[in-house]
């Protein structure tokens, strides 16, 4: 039998065996993220063919994200007890088979509970790559392994639309569903292979099922409520009710966090300000990165009539750019200070939204693909940055609470942008039941403002 001991795997392949790990963390992490985006050049498509509209088709994208930003606070658990290889690996093989179960759902709440189930796997897999870097890497090696890691954070939202616009032309929006499974079957074996068993573990300790199930709740009840706000007549009394609730969770929540002995969310953590100013970032980030990757393919097939193909090639030229960004990226966060770094990204960005609300009916694809680029560079040069300015200050035994706590401010960032973009479209100007160009406008510039704003706390961190 292999021995995947760290010594087993330097003895097997040399120094390259952390590179091989990365690899493999990566390959799940582009799947995953994959998944997230690229059903949003499927959207137009589900809505014909099942009578419904964006007000519900959004909890596609958003169930997806409110559970992988839920669940993926349990990692730290799971790396805890079971080690980085088998909860990868069971993971990436449950999320296989939930999306081949999607792909052949007949209804709308069949797809919606399979994407809200792959939203949960996804959770368990996102905070696993950087735990590995920072648990294996060098600090002065671990910007560079970021720069690339980042990459299937980042990558595959510039690049799932360009898949999901040649599938949902060519094939059908099912495919967008099948499309992972593949990816992440072969993940199941490079886990399997490259990645190392831990060389010790904590004494076993009960984990916060309560506080998961509150902070689910939480999430849910606000989520529900801003989509409640999209056909608000005749519910304010449940709206009303619903956000109490939420408010409820939230304060039980924290209570619960701040005296049980084993904590879902490190609440310590949030007390040192450098890593409380990079968690807001990151929520700003999750705003940006989701809130586009879904509005830009709406906007153009909706409002500007491409087709969903048309829709994915818009975003390939910011896929090669961020390519060639991201290892720059990642080397400059290694020597440069974060903080000057993540105002930069969040500037860049700022200004492509900017943009994108300027654009009129008559502007080329060309111009837009340019908008495009524009904000994906300001996001590459966001994520190394603040995962080193907000790790690097930690302790070792902190590293996968934190990796998993700034990956959850991030997808929670994620989760409601999406809703609010989803909000001010649905009331923002409508011809023929669908959203013209005008509120897509008003989205536009929401999110530009929600970014900019985050520039305060990131200016504030140290280190």
């Amino acid at each position: 039998m292999a021995d995947n001991s760290v010594e087993g795997l330097k003895a097997r392949y040399g120094d390259r065996w952390r590179w091989l790990a990365l690899v493999t963390v990566v390959t799940g992490t582009m799947a995953t993220v994959l998944s997230a985006t690229v059903v949003n050049v499927a959207l137009h498509d589900i809505m014909v063919e099942f009578g419904i509209r964006q007000g519900q088709v959004h909890w596609l994208a958003t169930g997806f994200i409110a559970a992988m930003t839920t669940t993926m606070l349990a990692s730290s658990w799971l790396l805890d007890h079971f080690g980085i290889r088998k909860t990868l690996a069971m993971a990436m093989f449950l999320f296989t088979l939930i999306s081949l179960a999607g792909g052949f759902a007949v209804t709308p709440e069949q797809l919606i509970v399979a994407r809200i189930g792959q939203g949960a796997m996804a959770g368990l897999m996102q905070p696993m790559g950087m735990f590995l870097v920072f648990r294996i890497f060098p600090r002065d090696r671990r910007g560079q392994a970021m720069g690339i890691y980042g990459m299937g954070v980042i990558l595959a939202p510039a690049l799932g639309p360009v898949l999901g616009g040649f599938l949902v032309d060519q094939l059908s929006w099912r495919y967008v569903m099948f499309a992972p499974a593949p990816v992440t079957l072969i993940g199941v074996l490079m886990a399997w292979r490259f990645l190392p068993v831990p060389p010790d573990r904590p004494a076993p300790y009960r984990f916060d099922l309560a506080g998961l199930l509150l902070l689910g709740a939480a999430i849910a009840l606000s989520l529900d409520t801003l989509n409640r706000l999209q056909q608000a007549d005749g519910q304010w009394a449940w709206i009303g009710a619903e956000a109490l609730l939420a408010l409820a969770a939230l304060w039980l929540f924290v209570f619960r966090e701040r005296r049980t002995r084993n904590p879902l969310v490190n609440i310590d953590l949030l007390r040192k300000p450098t890593f409380l100013f990079a968690c807001l970032g990151a929520m700003a980030l999750g705003l940006a990165l989701f809130g586009s990757t879904y509005l830009i393919p709406l906007f153009v097939q909706t409002a500007l009539g491409f087709t969903a193909t048309e829709a994915g090639l818009l975003m390939l030229p910011a896929g090669i750019v961020l390519g060639m960004i991201f290892p720059l990226a990642g080397r400059l966060a290694d020597t440069q200070s974060a903080r000057k770094l993540v105002i930069f990204g969040i500037a860049v960005f700022a200004l492509s939204a900017a943009l994108f609300a300027l654009s009129d009916l008559e502007l080329a694809m060309g111009w837009l693909a340019l908008w495009a680029v524009v904000g994906r560079i300001g996001i590459g040069f966001m994520l190394p940055a603040l995962s080193t300015g907000a790790l690097n200050p930690l302790e070792p035994h902190e590293l996968g609470a934190g990796s998993s706590t700034l990956n959850f401010m991030r997808q929670l960032g994620g989760a409601f942008g999406v809703n609010l973009v989803a909000l001010t479209i649905e009331f923002g100007e409508h011809a023929g039941g669908m959203p013209t160009i005008s509120a897509f406008h008003s989205a536009w510039w929401l999110v530009a403002a929600f970014v900019a704003v985050a520039a305060i706390p990131v200016w504030k961190m140290r280190g």
